[in-house]
């Protein structure tokens, strides 16, 4: 077996894992600090945010934005412009990154490396490249995951962009199995008076 089938297979076997482990989840909470970088256009933003996933549902918070989905519909409240749009879930487009997929998303559709295991501290964490097979349909051409060896909990995405965008996802909180009331993921008219609401289904 040659080099790049060891790393292969060694990338397969954890990310497998990873896999049973997260499906088995019920639902799924987590903080995160959110980072977008692009040294030719001198851009450096940090921002945090949440996620709650449940299913096929989620609720996401970041930069002014809630995006929440029952499955069916997306409300997007943008706080500035005081206003909640509403769009039907697009099952068929498979290359979205959905706030459902970002921790399985590597389950089908990319080639698998790894890369090395880091240690700092007690923590090990491996890190697996993946890189899409249809790359022309992406805007990305590698996702970096960072998965802490002992919890198999991935603990830091980076998306490297075509246009030199670098898209940095680390978790600081993750809580599996957290108890989710299923209204969260329903955009909820009367808690936001005066909200203008764009159905643009």
């Amino acid at each position: 077996m040659g080099v790049q089938a060891q790393t292969d297979a060694k990338a397969k076997d954890i990310l497998d894992r990873l896999s049973v482990k997260t499906k088995a989840y019920k639902s799924i909470k987590a903080d995160f600090n959110y980072t977008l970088d692009n040294k030719a256009d001198g851009i450096n933003e940090t921002q945090s945010g949440s996620i709650a996933i449940k299913g096929s549902k989620y609720l996401l918070k970041i930069a002014g934005q809630e995006i929440r989905s029952d499955g069916k519909a997306i409300w997007t409240y943008l706080k500035d412009a005081e206003e909640v749009q509403i769009t039907e879930v697009d099952e068929s487009n498979e290359n979205n990154i959905t706030p459902t997929k970002i921790f399985t998303m590597y389950e089908k559709g990319f080639r698998h490396e790894f890369i090395k295991d880091e240690t700092v501290g007690s923590t090990v964490t491996s890190i697996v490249n993946i890189y899409p097979l249809d790359l022309d349909e992406k805007s990305y051409h590698t996702v970096s995951l960072y998965i802490d060896k002992t919890k198999l909990e991935i603990t830091k995405i980076v998306i490297l962009g075509k246009e030199g965008d670098v898209y940095t996802y680390k978790i600081k909180s993750f809580q599996p199995n957290a108890v989710i009331d299923d209204a969260e993921f329903v955009f909820n008219k009367s808690k936001y008076p005066g909200v203008e609401i764009v159905d643009l289904r």
